[in-house]
């Protein structure tokens, strides 16, 4: 199974949009994880409209429609692996133990926020932040991330859009 994973597109926002790399693997995956920050209700109805289902959570400056709509966080299962997904990870030092401690029944965290690449591993357990497509902040590059997921087992990499 292919998952594409999202975070802190901040949409609308001027002449801002979704790259085209980000959305040709958006449409070719079979699940798109959004970690938040989608902004406005819109932004997730033009995710789904692109095909695949989505599965989202709400981050810190979402309207109050999609802070109605979207929970805080949530955990999807993808060919047995347990994805749970959050916006805010809290501070970087202790993430990896913090998000372990917070799903432990979770195989991978994946979380938004800070609009920095990241994936780090201990023993079996992984937390991934797939950056932003639209808004890399002080990050030299957009990216989004992939994941596979076979046999239980979840292969995450970053994809730089730019």
């Amino acid at each position: 199974m292919v998952i594409a994973v999202i975070a802190d597109t901040h949409l609308p926002r001027g002449a801002r949009r979704i790259p085209d790399a980000c959305l040709e693997r958006l449409r070719g995956s079979e699940l798109v994880v959004h970690a938040g920050d989608l902004t406005a209700p819109s932004v997730l109805e033009e995710l789904e409209e692109i095909g695949p289902p989505v599965v989202a959570v709400h981050g810190n400056v979402d309207a109050e429609e999609l802070r109605r709509r979207l929970p805080e966080e949530r955990m999807v299962t993808a060919e047995g692996a347990r994805i749970a997904i959050v916006h805010d990870a809290g501070p970087a030092k202790g993430r990896l133990g913090r998000m372990r401690r917070r799903f432990p029944d979770a195989d991978a965290v994946v979380f938004g926020h800070s609009h920095i690449p990241l994936h780090e591993q201990r023993d079996g357990f992984q937390i991934f932040n797939p950056g932003s497509p639209t808004d890399r902040r002080r990050q030299p590059r957009h990216t989004m991330g992939v994941a596979r997921v076979e046999d239980g087992r979840v292969a995450f990499q970053h994809v730089v859009l730019d």
